[in-house]
Formats: C-alpha cells, structure tokens, sequence
C-alpha cells in the first residue's frame, strides 16, 4: 500500500505542475475572460487518459505502480474539474451566460471526444 501511495503522489506532483504551467501559458497567451488555459487541460487531460488506460493496460507491460502514477496521480492532479466547475460559476456570477455555457458545454464536448480519440489511436497503434 506505501509504495501505491508514494506513486500516485509522485505522478500527482507532477500533475500539478504540468497543470500550472500549461494552463497559465494557454490563459496569457488567449487573454480575455474565458477559461483557455482549464479548457486546454481538461482537454489534453482527456485525450491522455483515454489513451494511457488502453495503452498500459492492452498494450504495455507496465507495472501497477508506473499506471497508477501515470493515471490517478499525474493526470487526476492534471485535470482541472474542480477548476472548470468554479470558473463556470464565476462566469455566471459575472453575467456571462454565453461564456459560462460555452465553458460547461464545450468542454463536456469535446473532452469526451478527445478521449475516445485516445482510446482509438492507443487500440491503432
């Protein structure tokens, strides 16, 4: 159980990180009053676990340990839900209806497509 617990620490860690900082860059670089940089998360988030799970589990010979830190730890602490969940309310606290179902619809959208892209391409290759 301590060696699950520090890998999914570890992958969580980074995670976090990688969340920060991509989120961050996307939300300068796009500017304006729409999450971007938690949309483009979610969405990557998305697309990396549909394949992760397919490829480390059909595909790969991974132990236990590299695809809990890969799956619960890194990507569980990459997605932003709790994020995307406040910035929706903010946005509709703010007035902003259409960007507040832009955020809520939009990412439903297309995260669920993205990750069965990923699972599609990790059953491809």
């Amino acid at each position: 159980m301590t060696r699950q617990l520090l890998a999914v620490a570890a992958g969580g860690a980074a995670g976090a990180v990688f969340r920060w900082l991509m989120a961050g860059t996307v939300q300068r670089f796009s500017g304006g009053a729409f999450p971007w940089g938690t949309f483009a998360v979610n969405a990557l988030g998305s697309f990396l676990l549909g394949f992760l799970f397919v490829w480390l589990i059909e595909r790969s010979t991974a132990s236990e340990l590299v695809r809990l830190a890969l799956t619960v730890g890194m990507l569980g602490a990459f997605t932003t839900f709790s994020t995307y969940s406040y910035e929706s309310i903010r946005l509709l606290q703010e007035g902003e209806y259409g960007l507040a179902a832009g955020n809520v619809v939009g990412q439903v959208a297309v995260c669920l497509v993205l990750t069965w892209l990923g699972i599609q391409l990790a059953k491809a290759i």
